[in-house]
């Protein structure tokens, strides 16, 4: 039976050597968007619009109908309990606020984290057990600038303009039921949800999709960067890469939106 003190120990020192990891790496994605335009281009044009398009780009169609779906489940089941207080009007809102603050983000971030993240981890962590990264060495090229920092930035871009869309999507599943199904004019809803939604819920959410963009990024690179062990390695990282992820920014909303909620007692 294993000793639970060495398993304890194992899993400190691991979760040290990966805090170290990440700072390092961020250190380094900073320097090269600080000092990089210094230097010349920080990443070619082409390759900065590649990687918006993967991210961004090829991910609306997952974000549509995951965002659509869960505005339609939301608007249902608002509308069960808001039908016994007789104000089922306000379905509008509830589903327009959740959707803005919590909802679009954070299901946008997870979509992105289990497509996109998986994405730059295996393909960072393939190049890496090839040996494809250490020839960018040899020919004195740094992997962090031209692997690492396109796909951070792409993705820091991409990711709040997946979640203004994701919100839309929201809100259209949210309105069909309210008009097709609990019989509520387009006019009525429209004016609930712009009387409601206020301009911080939006900012809300796109700050945290901002947040929820450099989780996914920086993990991603950061797991594919430090792959070892052949196919299973990259597997492997690959795993750890999405369920760390899928924590993190569970974690970090809990926090932002504690720190949120306290600012605008």
């Amino acid at each position: 039976m294993a000793n639970p003190v060495a398993i304890i120990g194992r899993f400190g020192i691991e979760t040290k050597r990966h805090i170290v990891g990440i700072t390092i790496l961020l250190a380094q994605v900073f320097y090269w968007l600080i000092i990089g335009p210094f230097k010349g281009k920080i990443v070619s044009r082409r390759s900065l619009f590649e990687q918006m398009v993967f991210s961004g780009v090829r991910s609306t169609l997952i974000v549509f109908f995951v965002s659509l779906f869960t505005g339609i489940v939301l608007a249902m089941q608002s509308a069960y309990q808001l039908e016994k207080l007789g104000a089922t009007m306000y379905v509008a809102s509830l589903v327009a606020v959740s959707i803005a603050r919590e909802l679009g983000p954070v299901l946008t971030a997870l979509v992105v984290a289990g497509r996109v993240g998986a994405a730059i981890t295996a393909e960072l962590g393939s190049m890496n057990v090839t040996d494809q990264i250490e020839a960018l060495r040899t020919l004195a090229l740094n992997p962090v600038r031209y692997l690492a920092v396109p796909r951070i930035i792409a993705l820091l871009i991409m990711l709040p303009c997946l979640t203004i869309f994701s919100d839309l999507v929201g809100m259209f599943g949210g309105w069909l039921i309210g008009v097709f199904n609990l019989g509520l004019s387009s006019g009525m809803y429209i004016d609930k949800t712009i009387e409601f939604l206020e301009l911080r819920d939006i900012y809300t959410g796109l700050f945290k999709s901002f947040v929820f963009a450099g989780i996914i990024s920086t993990i991603g690179c950061y797991m594919g960067l430090s792959t070892k062990g052949g196919a299973e390695g990259v597997g492997n990282s690959t795993t750890v890469s999405v369920v760390a992820s899928f924590i993190l920014i569970i974690l970090a909303d809990c926090v932002l939106t504690g720190i949120f909620y306290f600012s605008n007692m």
